[in-house]
């Protein structure tokens, strides 16, 4: 009796633990989605509980921006109307460090904050130093002769007396670190002085100047707490809805996200829209491909080829014009007037013809294409690179000497990539939350089932073998009775006494047998 009690308990733990792990892996095919979106949602909105939130104020992924430089080679000839040559120089790298300050959160679902950055330079990164020289075009001089275009000859002679006393040239040669960060210079301090409604500058001018330890306005986003779907989403920038620099109601339009993170829970059919407060628009990216960086899985976003195309080409695009050619969109409504352009580098996706009015210019995809890399789930960027090039449009002026006979062009000044790649403890930990945690759980949730369904079955096999080997059988007694008290066995008087026992063989059971 104590081998059946306890084949019996060990056939009813079989079961009751292979019912427990086929009803635990069901159950966690159905909850464990939820459960881990509702986890994701938790902790990537704005909030102090939240996980990400120090990851939202100070990112921890060193970012990067690096810079090249179009030499002119042949300033000379450009002035006699030959076609400009440019050589590219760099990279000049800075590392760029970003924290948000003025954090102020408010009833409607939203925060505020300035992004306070600053840069430094990496000389180990970079090829060169801040000390190169570089021949470029005189911004100020070329951006002023052009705004003097149209005025009456008389200003014009004085424009051009004006800046041969102050020594300007069409061409100037100065470091990489007067050109990104200031410079002192006569002009500048006349143009401050007498016609600071042209260039509101202070004491010097440089291309990066005002982008160095200072922020780029005040930003208003969505938090994400009570409408996860609005996360990150701009609501205001500087107090504004939409901005006032160009000439339709879309192109003024303050869309998407501030650039850092996105909604999370994306899709191959979701797009990136971003607030650029440098190109003084919105940008919008298109998905192009699935992709693994680092064991996390990312989509890709990059730019469409109508990003800066003319209003002829993509008719949308109307409102940023006055336009040139495609490819390039005029900034000049946003900076102070002067002819400034910006595009992919070397004019990337733009049309033919200006890569052909400048020698030195060799354009890519794999060099000078935009791309984003996302983890779609938490919609936070893990590798990113953006690319875009800076141009001024040249020409001669009649009636201002300096700019001689040069031919109308537009000349790459520079082009710039702000990357940045997670790495380290921040992608390890990331890793291992969101991604490895996640995987391993999905493999549980299956292995589980599928072990409570196999000790199942093996107690089910167990048992009908059980019960077909106890069966009754036709056994010949001793006295050649029958044995059994199966459906083949006579019936048997309940007054019929037992006529004898034996034992079956390879049985502990004994049977009796009675008399014919």
């Amino acid at each position: 009796m104590g081998g059946r009690s306890r084949a019996r308990w060990a056939a009813a733990a079989l079961g009751i633990t292979g019912l427990l792990c086929a009803a635990l892996g069901a159950v966690m095919i159905v909850v464990l989605p939820s459960f881990i979106r509702q986890q994701v949602a938790k902790n990537v909105r704005i909030s102090p509980s939240s996980l990400s939130f120090n990851m939202w104020k100070e990112i921890p992924v060193p970012f990067y921006m690096s810079v090249y430089f179009f030499d002119v080679v042949n300033p000379d000839e450009v002035l006699q109307g030959g076609r400009p040559e440019v050589r590219e120089r760099g990279p000049y790298v800075y590392r760029q460090f970003r924290q948000k300050r003025n954090i102020s959160f408010h009833d409607n679902d939203t925060v505020s904050f300035r992004e306070h950055c600053t840069f430094q330079f990496q000389p180990e990164r970079s090829r060169g130093s801040e000390s190169d020289y570089i021949v470029l075009p005189n911004i100020l001089l070329m951006a002023a002769s052009a705004m003097m275009e149209h005025q009456p000859a008389s200003l014009k002679l004085i424009m051009t007396l004006a800046f041969s006393t102050l020594g300007q040239r069409a061409f100037m040669n100065r470091t990489v670190g007067q050109v990104m960060w200031g410079y002192e210079d006569p002009l500048v301090h006349l143009i401050s002085k007498y016609l600071p409604q042209m260039f509101p500058i202070k004491g010097k001018f440089g291309l990066f100047l005002e982008m160095n330890n200072s922020d780029s306005g005040l930003f208003t986003v969505f938090t994400g707490v009570k409408n996860l779907s609005r996360i990150h989403l701009v609501d205001k920038w500087n107090g504004l809805g939409k901005v006032n620099f160009w000439h339709s109601d879309q192109c003024n339009m303050i869309n998407g996200t501030s650039g850092q993170m996105w909604p999370p829970f994306m899709t191959p059919e979701s797009s990136l829209q971003f607030y650029s407060p440098e190109a003084c628009r919105s940008m919008r990216l298109v998905y192009r491909e699935q992709g693994v960086f680092q064991g996390i899985p990312t989509y890709r976003f990059s730019a469409p080829s109508t990003l800066f195309a003319n209003g002829s080409v993509y008719p949308p695009n109307e409102g940023f014009c006055p336009c040139l050619e495609s490819g390039i969109q005029n900034i000049s409504s946003c900076r102070f007037g002067a002819p400034l352009f910006l595009s992919h580098p070397h004019f990337y996706n733009a049309d033919p013809v200006l890569v052909e009015r400048v020698l030195g210019l060799h354009p890519n995809a794999e060099e000078h294409a935009l791309f984003l890399d996302i983890h779609p789930v938490t919609g936070i960027p893990m590798n990113c690179s953006v690319k875009l090039q800076l141009s001024l449009y040249i020409k001669a002026i009649k009636g201002i000497g300096q700019t001689g006979k040069i031919e109308p062009v537009v000349l790459p000044l520079l082009w710039f990539g702000q990357s940045g790649t997670m790495e380290g403890k921040p992608l390890s930990t990331f890793y291992t939350q969101l991604v490895l945690l996640p995987n391993i759980l999905h493999y549980v949730q299956y292995v589980l089932l599928a072990l409570g369904s196999a000790l199942l079955l093996i107690l089910v096999v167990c048992q009908v073998r059980s019960q077909a080997w106890n069966a009754p059988r036709d056994v010949q007694g001793p006295s050649g009775g029958a044995t059994g008290a199966g459906p083949a066995d006579r019936e048997v008087p309940a007054q019929t006494e037992c006529a004898g026992c034996y034992e079956i063989q390879g049985h502990r059971q004994k049977r009796c047998f009675y008399p014919k």
